[in-house]
């Protein structure tokens, strides 16, 4: 499964894109954030996403969960969303 990285600075409708883009190509896709404003921006993404799909016959869902991963050495907890088609 494709891992997208969103940061507080990330675009809500280029993440959507690339949501709607690797969905419709392998059909689910994890999107990561660490922070608050990240996270805020993967939720903005995906309710996008959710738009873009609704007119192909996609009813988008994500499942959250935390996930550990590394940047440079340390180690972080950041939002993992799951999303795939219901």
């Amino acid at each position: 499964m494709e891992i997208l990285k969103v940061s507080s600075k990330s675009a809500p409708n280029s993440v959507a894109g690339a949501i709607s883009g690797v969905i419709r190509d392998q059909g689910a896709v994890e999107v990561q954030a660490v922070g608050a404003g990240a996270a805020n921006q993967a939720i903005k993404a995906i309710a996008i996403a959710r738009g873009y799909l609704a007119p192909i016959g996609v009813d988008l869902i994500c499942t959250p969960a935390f996930a550990n991963i590394m940047i440079g050495d340390d180690t972080r907890t950041a939002i993992s969303l799951i999303c795939e088609p219901r």
